[in-house]
């Protein structure tokens, strides 16, 4: 059972997680046939790399009873989706700038009867509100991602991590994160032994704030 991939390394979720968990291949596969927003080849492996890959982020942060974390390009729901499943008591809010991706989004939050993610057709900047965290999946470089979401993120912590940016990438990131010099890199490698996660990793950036 693919499911297991995710059980193997989150043996701690409830009886509803596990259902949730096991649901989405057949959720994804039903509306990616009707609106394609996962490649044929990815939805074969949905498990590996996207539920599992989005789920990297838990490794690294745990999100608090009342939190708010916005999922930038979510596209089909990654990481907002399989984030919200694991955290049922933080809230999530999922915006695209692509709508049809969006009706995909809404329609497997409601196959899955989650109560704690909102979807939103739009593009962050016209989203109001601030977060605890911004959560993506390498939709751009970081220089222009940190632009996007310029005054998104709260001032005040209610976490022990300081709110900032949990970014999804891969490869050499020494260029792209050389101008921000107080961002960790977490490597997947460490917590999954699948080979896809040998170069992926989570970028964190902590809100700076001015005195």
């Amino acid at each position: 059972m693919k499911a297991d991939l995710v059980f193997k390394y989150f043996s701690e979720l409830t009886a509803i997680q596990r259902e949730q968990i096991l649901a989405l291949e057949q959720l994804y596969q039903d509306w990616n046939q009707k609106i394609n927003v996962v490649s044929r080849k990815d939805i074969d492996e949905l498990y590996l790399r996207h539920v599992l890959h989005s789920l990297g982020i838990a490794k690294i942060q745990r999100f608090n009873e009342g939190g708010q974390v916005l999922d930038v390009g979510t596209g089909g729901g990654f990481p907002g989706i399989p984030l919200a499943i694991l955290f049922p008591n933080t809230e999530f809010i999922l915006v695209d700038a692509i709508g049809k991706k969006i009706k995909v989004v809404q329609e497997v939050v409601d196959g899955l009867q989650l109560k704690n993610v909102t979807a939103h057709h739009k593009r962050v900047e016209d989203l109001p509100g601030q977060f605890d965290f911004i959560v993506s999946r390498a939709v751009a470089a970081m220089p222009t991602f940190v632009h996007w979401t310029k005054g998104k993120i709260k001032k005040d912590s209610a976490h022990e991590r300081k709110n900032g940016i949990l970014y999804l990438k891969g490869g050499d990131l020494t260029e792209e994160l050389k101008n921000y010099k107080n961002a960790q890199q977490f490597e997947l490698g460490e917590f999954f032994n699948e080979p896809f996660f040998e170069t992926k990793k989570v970028v964190y950036l902590p809100q700076k704030f001015k005195p």
